[in-house]
């Protein structure tokens, strides 16, 4: 191997590790940033990670009592109406670090009615920490699995497979109509596919094309926002999560007889 073939050699191999390296770097939002990054990061526009890195590290310094944080509560308010879903998301949960925050619970009380599934579960309970159960009913919502349905009438030329994880915004099949236009539909929530349309099959509009399991984080904070919000009609949402099921975790299946057990006692019902 001659001397060039060696240096081209050693440089495709440091790419290989280099380039999974850097996009790792770039996408951690365990990454600390700067006061500086991080007022760049809040009105970088251009990339909706950059938003969402900036309000986690800003959610932690909240979650600590640092007084600093205060200084970005001004973007935290003007975040609620983002155009991006995720970015919106993860405004919900960060206002609901600091109940103190000006303005923060009356614009979590108008995020409720966002368009977003998870947006309102993570205002709802975010309220929570306000001592506001008026977002219970979307809180029970997060323990339900999503019925996705199919915007167009045609045929699936492709889907995933039952049992596999998928996150929020994840492909779940496209449908392709008369016209040969192809529609995906994707999920609205993190979590596991329990059951979608397989490949081949004609479908009409309207009709449900996936079925998704909510993540297991996701219950876990709905149980723990309803232990203490909770009320007797929340109790069939809850007890399926108490069963002994393989897709049911020990700490979720405890934390799901806890909330039950709360809400009995707060009812008067030993």
């Amino acid at each position: 191997m001659s001397r060039t073939q060696k240096i081209l050699f050693f440089a495709t191999g440091w790419l290989i590790v280099l380039m999974p390296f850097l996009f790792w770097w770039n996408t951690w939002f365990g990454r600390h940033l700067s006061e500086q990054q991080l007022s760049e990061y809040l009105h970088d526009d251009k990339k909706p990670r950059h938003i969402q890195h900036a309000l986690v590290q800003l959610g932690e310094r909240m979650s600590r009592g640092d007084a600093a944080a205060k200084q970005w509560y001004p973007d935290l308010l003007r975040l609620a109406g983002d155009p991006v879903e995720e970015v919106r998301n993860t405004d919900a949960w960060v206002m609901g670090q600091d109940t103190s925050g000006t303005g923060f619970h009356e614009t979590l009380l108008k995020m409720l009615a966002d368009s977003s599934p998870m947006v309102r579960g993570n205002a709802a309970l975010s309220l929570v920490r306000f001592g506001d159960a008026t977002g219970r009913p979307h809180i029970v919502a997060l323990l339900q699995p999503a019925q996705i349905a199919t915007p167009v009438s045609g045929r699936v030329v492709e889907s995933d497979r039952p049992g596999t994880a998928i996150r929020q915004g994840g492909l779940l099949a496209k449908v392709q109509d008369e016209h040969g236009q192809t529609s995906e539909i994707r999920s609205p929530i993190p979590g596991r596919i329990r059951s979608v349309t397989q490949t081949g099959a004609n479908l009409a509009a309207g009709s449900e094309v996936a079925v998704v399991d909510p993540a297991t984080e996701q219950v876990w904070e709905a149980l723990r926002a309803l232990y203490l919000v909770g009320q007797l009609d929340d109790l069939p949402a809850i007890r399926p999560y108490e069963r002994d099921l393989t897709d049911v975790s020990n700490d979720v299946r405890q934390q799901a007889a806890e909330t039950e057990k709360a809400i009995r006692t707060r009812a008067g019902i030993s």
